[in-house]
């Protein structure tokens, strides 16, 4: 007979309950060690099949359960939440992931293999690192603005010219203040190493697989975006459609609608991984500055809902097309040869190529301002830009009016009504 065993994970220690023959009984508890897991894997039966909530140390406890049982799920803690009786104690925990797991209704997440886990572990230490830095340097400027320090001529404060101001006002600061700065400088410094480091295996990981420099060539995509994409997604496969991959990302609208009245698009959901969300909206930036389909997919919407929305829309588009691209195995179609080659040897820089200065290269990782190769690339994404600025002057001269209904635009669409009131007007 399969039994149905539920456990709630603690740092120290496991509740368990066990759901066998219509009935749920706990089991006790064990402790949250190796040796402790290893014994209670070792009682249980081969058709068992075990529900842990994913929690942070979920994955370890399952990899040592995992060869003694039929099947170990790990839970959405939010599911689980959701479908939970109000009492919540360790106990109740434990027999409704016991309960649920019998009955099929227990919501499984996807486990990542190690390469995946170890591409989140990279991408969300990065992260901190760098809320750590920007912690640092407003701390810095708040200091300044506290003593009336004038506002620094230069954009970067922190770099070589920011650096040798700063130090000529050091000086205009109280002792305290003075102390509390040098602190954050040197903090910043210690940061900035520890960034370089990471951001020299992050670049050797991108350049070593084929999706995450397939990725990179999307404009805005660094190697860090791709990593974190590839962290992310794991394999493609898992997701069907381009929309379950937003969904996933957290990049999809929030809809309200009941009755008859039409439906209301509000902010995005925001669920799954913040940080690679984060990353997507920073890289959408980017890309809404570059020449091409998506700089005037911005500039379309930005002109309706602003610039923020239409850069999360560009974010999304992102998502869209690095779903086509990962399915299909193919590169972005509005790449720019050029500015991909730069991103490659910027890598391999950080890796530890060497230099090639003064050598004189068929393909050159960064083409100059006159250079008739690079008139050539700027002209064909303008082109680009520009077919797509048509494509949707087009689109929307066709589109049926949503005041006198498609029966009142002339073209294709009054011509061909397909479902709904459309169709019944031309019957």
């Amino acid at each position: 007979m399969v039994r149905s065993i539920g456990m709630d994970v603690h740092r120290d220690f496991c509740e368990v309950a066990i759901a066998e023959a219509g009935a749920v009984r706990a089991a006790g508890r064990i402790l949250t060690t190796p040796a402790a897991l290893e014994l209670f894997a070792r009682s249980l039966a081969p058709t068992d099949e075990v529900a842990i909530e994913a929690t942070a140390n979920a994955l370890a406890i399952a990899r040592i359960i995992e060869p003694h049982v039929a099947r170990v799920v790990l839970a959405n803690p939010k599911a689980v939440r959701e479908k939970s009786p109000r009492a919540k104690t360790d106990k109740v925990d434990a027999k409704t992931l016991a309960r649920l797991l019998a009955v099929g209704f227990l919501d499984e997440v996807w486990t990542p293999d190690e390469a995946a886990r170890a591409r989140r572990r990279l991408i969300s230490r990065r992260c901190a690192l760098v809320r750590q830095r920007t912690r640092e340097k407003n701390q810095v400027h708040a200091a300044l603005q506290r003593n009336l320090i004038e506002r620094p001529p230069m954009s970067d404060l922190f770099g070589v010219k920011g650096r040798a101001w700063l130090s000529v006002r050091l000086g205009r600061l109280p002792l305290d203040e003075r102390l509390s700065v040098e602190a954050c400088l040197r903090q910043i410094d210690f940061v900035a190493g520890e960034l370089a480091a990471l951001d020299k295996i992050i670049a050797a990981d991108a350049l070593s697989d084929v999706d995450a420099l397939r990725l990179m060539t999307l404009p805005g995509v660094s190697a860090v975006t791709a990593i974190a994409l590839r962290g992310a997604i794991g394999d493609i496969s898992r997701f069907r459609t381009p929309r379950h991959l937003v969904a996933y990302l957290g990049l999809d609208p929030r809809v309200r609608q009941s009755g008859n009245e039409p439906a209301k698009h509000g902010k995005i959901s925001k669920q799954g991984p913040g940080e690679v969300r984060g990353l997507l909206v920073e890289a959408a930036w980017h890309a809404a500055r570059t020449a091409g389909p998506l700089r005037a997919f911005h500039q379309r919407l930005a002109g309706r809902r602003g610039a923020n929305i239409a850069t999360v829309a560009v974010a999304r588009k992102l998502v869209i097309i690095a779903w086509h691209l990962l399915s299909r195995g193919e590169k972005y179609a509005f790449m720019r040869p050029a500015l991909y080659r730069q991103k490659i040897r910027r890598l391999g820089l950080m890796t530890g190529a060497t230099r090639q200065q003064g050598k004189r290269l068929a393909e050159p990782s960064y083409l100059r301002a006159s250079d008739p190769r690079r008139h050539a690339e700027d002209e064909l994404v303008e082109a680009h830009e520009a077919a797509y600025r048509r494509l949707v002057a087009d689109w929307q001269a066709s589109r049926p009016s949503r005041k006198a209904g498609a029966g009142a635009t002339p073209g294709r669409a009054s011509q061909r009504p397909s479902k709904g009131k459309a169709a019944r007007q031309a019957v």
